[in-house]
C-alpha cells in the first residue's frame, strides 16, 4: 500500500486530542461526508468516541514536524505544546493547514485494526498551499524536487 501516495492530515477532537493519518477521503457530496480511519489502540479514538465530533486538518508541506509530532505515542498535552490552533465548532483546528473540515461523527464502523469515522462536513475551509504527502514510507512535498 506504500506505493499509493496520500495526503497527510491530523485528526483532532476535544481534549484536545489528535493523531496523524493518511487514511482520509471524501465519501459523499450529497450529503457532504468525509471518512477518516483511526487505529483501534489510539487514545484519540477514545476521545472521538466520547465527544462524537472531530476535525481533519490537511497538512501543508511545511508542517512535516506536526505530522511526526502527532504520529507519536506521547500524551495529548505534549502533542499540542507549541502548536497554534483555534477552536472551530467545538474542536481544535490547526493553523497553517491547506484545508480543514469539522463536523459530527455520524457512524463508527469497525474495519480490521482500525475504525472508520464517517463524519458530516459542517464547516470547512481550504486556504490552499503545497500539501504534505506520504509515499513509500516517507513524507514529501507535492513538488517532486522537495523530496
Amino acid at each position: 500500500m506504500g506505493q499509493f501516495a496520500t495526503g497527510v492530515a491530523v485528526v483532532t477532537t476535544r481534549g484536545p486530542a489528535g493523531l496523524t493519518t493518511n487514511a482520509f477521503s471524501s465519501l459523499s457530496l450529497d450529503p457532504m461526508l468525509v471518512l477518516v480511519c483511526l487505529d483501534l489502540d489510539s487514545r484519540t479514538l477514545a476521545a472521538v468516541r466520547e465527544h462524537r465530533r472531530l476535525a481533519v486538518n490537511v497538512l501543508s508541506a511545511s508542517q512535516r514536524d506536526l505530522a511526526v509530532k502527532f504520529a507519536g505515542k506521547t500524551a495529548h498535552t505534549e502533542k499540542f505544546q507549541d502548536v497554534t490552533w483555534r477552536e472551530e465548532a467545538g474542536v481544535p483546528v490547526l493553523d497553517g493547514t491547506v484545508a480543514w473540515v469539522t463536523g459530527p461523527v455520524l457512524e463508527l464502523v469497525p474495519g480490521g485494526d482500525h475504525v472508520m469515522a464517517i463524519t458530516a462536513a459542517e464547516r470547512f475551509d481550504a486556504p490552499g498551499g503545497d500539501p504534505l504527502l506520504f509515499h513509500d514510507g516517507a513524507y514529501k512535498g507535492s513538488d517532486p524536487l522537495s523530496g
